[in-house]
């Protein structure tokens, strides 16, 4: 995931989650910092380590709303995201539908068991 994009997805989130001023501006900050063409080849490989590099910021560290709000943010993340991990493991737990392939490998088989046997 390219930095940039995923600090704009935490922004969005943030805003809908109702976060204070001084934690938008943190994020800003970093937003413009990945705007720069030497940050462009950056990458994250989830939002929730996007969000805890933004709280072992200085701006959070100092301000413990700032700290809370990202903190938030997080346990929703994880919370979608284990969410997400048990739906996905149900639909693997499915079971699938045999194919016709499937029955009449089944039978070719069992014909030449018979078949040995006499």
């Amino acid at each position: 995931m390219n930095v940039l994009e995923g600090l704009q997805q935490i922004r969005q989130r943030l805003v809908a989650n109702g976060a204070e001023e001084a934690t938008l501006e943190c994020v800003d900050q970093i937003m413009r910092r990945a705007a720069l063409p030497a940050a462009a080849p950056a990458s994250a490989s989830s939002l929730t380590q996007l969000v805890r590099m933004l709280m072992r910021t200085p701006a959070a560290s100092s301000n413990v709303r700032v700290y809370n709000d990202l903190v938030r943010l997080e346990e929703e993340l994880d919370v979608a995201s284990a969410a997400f991990r048990e739906r996905q493991a149900l639909e693997d737990a499915k079971p699938l539908p045999k194919t016709k392939k499937y029955y009449k490998q089944l039978k070719e088989q069992q014909v030449k068991e018979r078949e040995r046997k006499s």
